[in-house]
């Protein structure tokens, strides 16, 4: 994809966003070039930091997540602000955190990010278990207790 197409694309993520409270939210963030970052767990660590964080500061109820090795996949019901803000946040922070572990610098995430905010009929649980069966799908492991990168509220 050539940069003009690139921005577009990041552009048309954009349109149309609106951010409403108590409605809940399927967001997926990619690496910058979608680079298998996380594929070492200890350096997903300070992303999920930053989840836990989110949800400690009442900004988000975080309902299921998995860091995948090049992207994260979080559902999340907003209590408070606005998701470009929440994830300029989560996303900037991490990338300072995580850039320092390794002694890098320069872009961590993609620019822009999607998100889905879901109907009132729409079933959590059965989104949360998609979202947490993703390394299931892709072959990373044989059942979702090896994978050490998810979270859903239902199994705390």
């Amino acid at each position: 994809m050539n940069n003009s197409t690139s921005n577009h694309h990041t552009r048309d993520l954009r349109k149309g966003r609106f951010s409403e409270t108590n409605r809940s939210y399927l967001i997926t963030t990619v690496v910058h070039e979608r680079h298998p970052l996380f594929s070492e767990w200890q350096i997903a660590r300070p992303l999920i930091t930053e989840l836990r964080a989110a949800e400690e500061s009442d900004l988000v109820e975080s309902l299921a997540w998995v860091v995948m090795p090049d992207h994260l996949h979080w559902l999340v019901t907003l209590k408070s602000g606005d998701l470009p803000t929440l994830m300029q946040g989560i996303k900037g922070r991490s990338a300072i955190t995580i850039n320092r572990a390794l002694g890098s610098h320069g872009p961590l995430w993609q620019k822009s990010f999607h998100d889905h905010a879901l109907r009132k009929d729409e079933d959590l649980q059965a989104i949360a278990r998609y979202i947490v069966a993703n390394p299931l799908r892709a072959g990373l492991v044989k059942k979702i207790g090896d994978y050490p990168l998810w979270d859903a509220i239902w199994l705390r």
